[in-house]
Formats: C-alpha cells, structure tokens, sequence
C-alpha cells in the first residue's frame, strides 16, 4: 500500500516507524514531517490543513490510505472532504468525520455528548460574552481551584486551573473579552475540579468495534513536581501502574461502551483513534476530555508496545472489519522523555543545532520539532518540543535510566527537560 501520514510532530514520527515496520506497506510519504520521518519515508512539504494540494498529491501518487495524525484537519473536516469526492472516495482514511472530531473541536459539544450519553464527567457550564456576568456569579458559588477551558482548539494550551476566585475572574475576562486564545476562548467552559490522579486510555475503532491500546500518562505541566505552565506534553509513561484490570473494565463499560453507542446514536461516523483523558478519582474513572487522534507525547511511548502490524489494524478500520484483528502488546514499560526549547511553551528560539543524536543507544529518538538543514546536513530544532526518547524496559525503573542516560547525551543550545518523569510511578 503506498501511504501518506498527515503531521510533523513526535506523534507522527512513532506511527511512521511503526508503519515502516509493515509487510504490507508500498510507498510511505509525511506531509509534511520532519528531520526524523524523512529517515523513514519521504517528507513532502504540504500543509496539513491544504485540501486541495493534498488532493492532488493523493491522486498523482496513487495513494491507497491517508493518516491523519493531528486534530486540526480532522476538525476541518478532511474525511468529509475524501468522502464526497468521487475521485477521492476509494481512498482509506483512517480519522473521523467532522462530526466526529467535534468532540476534540468543541468542548462544549463533548461535555454535552457526555451527559446525553450518561458518561460520568465533572459538572460545568458554558459561558460566552452574552452571558459571562453569569459566569461571575458561577465561580462564586464554586470552591477553589477552578478550571477554564477554552470551548476551541488551543494546541493544548486552552486550560487553566486557577487558585483563587479573583484570579479565576480575571482569567475568564481575559479568555472571553480579551480573547486570550483567540476564537477558540470565545466560548468558555467553567467546571468542577475533580481531585485524583489522570491518565490516558486510547482506543482505535471502526465505528462499531474497538481495540483498547497501552495505557499511559503523560506529564503537561513544563515544572518538575507538576508545576508552572500547561504544554503539549513533557513526557509519558506506559504502562500506568495504578490502573489495574479492575480500573480499566470500569473505563470500558461506563466510558468507551456509552461512547462508542452514543457515537453510532446520534449518526456520527467515526473511523480512527479516540483518546480519553481521565481523572482517576478514588477508583472511579471521570472523562476530562476527549481527543479524536493519538495523544503527544502518548503516542511515543504507546505505539512502540503494540506487537501488531499497525497497518493490518488501519485496514479493519477502513473496511469496518477491525472485530476479526488481533491486537498483541508487549509487557515491557515504555518511558518517554521530551527535550524542549529554552523558553518553551511560551517565546522559543528555532535554528539550534542538535548535537550527538548518532551516539544513542538502547532507545528510540522520536523528532518532533525540528527540521533537516541540506546545506550542512545537519539537524536543528524547529519548534517548541524538539525530540522524545523513548526506552523499553522490564520494568519503569530500567526505562526511565535508559531514557535520562540518552537525554543527556543529545545537546542543543536552550536544552530542557524535566528530571522527574514517571516519579510518581515507582511503587
């Protein structure tokens, strides 16, 4: 099969060494990937959101399937695109509907499927301009901390937990009049804060049928100890070792079962990886948030468990048979470690040289921001989170040693990490 992978980032790296791997791949192209996918197929330099040129692409390359790996052209509705183009309509893509992908677009539209769906999430309301004096009068009745959360997408930054009802006010005239997140804030979420411990459960479906993937957690916040700014993501861990069998038969009987029933309830057609943030909350599982692809820095350390042909699994996606599939994980820890840029996930500088990535051993290096510089061959940082290292061990202890060895090898001006990943997990 000849593929082409939408995406530039770490998540998309790991699904094309995952790919690579595959009997059944032809050709292998990332629109528009990075200094790392490029060692594994070839970058082509199309914009993920670009319908048209990726058309075009798709059709001079006779490409059988395209993965989406990023949420913003989901939310743009590409599926729709393919699908009702009869050009475009033999070709397998493996994302959902833009009806679908509403429940990562619209976190006003997810917390609602929820409650339709009786799906155990914490309490909120929504507040906009026309009403954000209502809002006021909500937090008063609150007790802190309080959550935000911009209704749009906000490249992952679009919560914010505040400590006090002053700083709470303030944050929601910011979000809302001041358009602190631009449109994505023109609608804010106000909700309890539900005190526990998150993680991640994933599960790739065909719209009636599922297959759970590894559990993981990932850090977001850029301090050691959780603390300072929301990022993308410093990190993930999987296994998760307080989610045992009993933790995750409650997430799948009353979260992913409603979910995928309300999905094929309400018409929605839903074809890809779905993503559950949980909050683990004195052994009952509450949903946080929805993501309709892999989560980053998850998927670094998720994707390098599954034993499978990834492809084989993309197929009974795309032709709704992923029932018949077997799915086959490792038993090893996998511990993903994120190195960033200095100043990252505010102002960041780009063009730094990365150094001594050759003198890795015993873990994966997974590019995220960077890009190949052809003049000198060398590689340079692009972005805000530059590189994950992802280690397999037999257990955390060994995964996370293999991971810090390596991340002080690489170097690059600015380099920064943190040094507690996966702290919390060591029994």
């Amino acid at each position: 099969m000849n593929i082409l992978l939408l995406g530039s980032g770490g998540r998309e790296h790991a699904i094309a060494w995952k790919l690579s791997k595959s009997k059944k791949l032809k050709r292998l192209y990332i629109g528009p990937g990075n200094a790392g996918t490029a060692q594994l197929g070839i970058n082509i330099p199309v914009s993920v959101t670009d319908f048209a040129a990726i058309k075009n692409f798709v059709l001079a390359n006779e490409i059988n399937m395209v993965v989406v790996g990023p949420e913003v052209p989901l939310v743009n509705g590409i599926f729709d695109y393919f699908k009702n183009d009869t050009l475009l309509d033999d070709v397998k893509i493996i994302g959902t509907s833009k009806s679908g992908a509403q429940l990562e677009g619209s976190k006003d539209f997810a917390k609602a499927f929820m409650q339709r769906n009786n799906i155990p999430t914490a309490k909120y309301k929504t507040f906009d301009k026309k009403n954000i004096n209502e809002g006021f009068s909500f937090l008063k009745k609150l007790s802190a901390p309080y959550v935000l959360k911009a209704d749009g997408l906000a490249a992952g930054k679009g919560v914010v937990i505040c400590e006090s009802l002053t700083e709470a006010e303030n944050e929601l005239n910011s979000m809302i009049n001041d358009m602190k997140f631009g449109k994505a804030s023109e609608k804010v979420i106000i909700e309890e804060f539900l005190n526990g411990i998150e993680f991640s459960v994933f599960v790739l479906t065909d719209g009636t049928s599922y297959k759970i993937l590894p559990v993981a957690k990932d850090y977001k916040r850029i301090g050691e100890n959780d603390t300072g700014l929301n990022t993308g993501g410093m990190g993930s861990i999987s296994p998760v070792t307080f989610v045992d069998e009993k933790l995750l038969k409650n997430v799948e009987e009353n979260i992913i079962k409603p979910t995928i029933n309300g999905l094929i309830k309400e018409g929605i057609k839903y074809k890809g990886f779905l993503y559950f943030g949980l909050m683990n909350v004195n052994g009952s599982p509450y949903v946080i948030e929805y993501n309709v692809r892999m989560g980053d820095p998850e998927a670094q350390s998720v994707i390098p468990r599954i034993k499978t042909d990834l492809l084989d699994l993309f197929e009974g996606v795309a032709n709704e048979n992923l029932s018949g599939k077997n799915i086959e994980i490792s038993n090893q820890f996998a511990a993903s470690i994120i190195l960033v840029s200095k100043g990252y996930p505010e102002k960041y500088e780009k063009g730094k040289k990365i150094l001594n990535i050759s003198d890795v051993n015993d873990s994966i290096i997974f590019h995220a921001g960077t890009i190949l510089d052809k003049k000198t061959n060398s590689i340079l940082t692009n972005g805000g989170r530059v590189i994950s290292i992802t280690s397999l061990g037999d257990n955390i202890n060994e995964a996370l040693q293999k991971s810090y060895h390596n991340a002080g090898i690489i170097n690059f001006e600015g380099k920064y990490y943190r040094k507690d990943i996966g702290k919390d997990l060591i029994l």
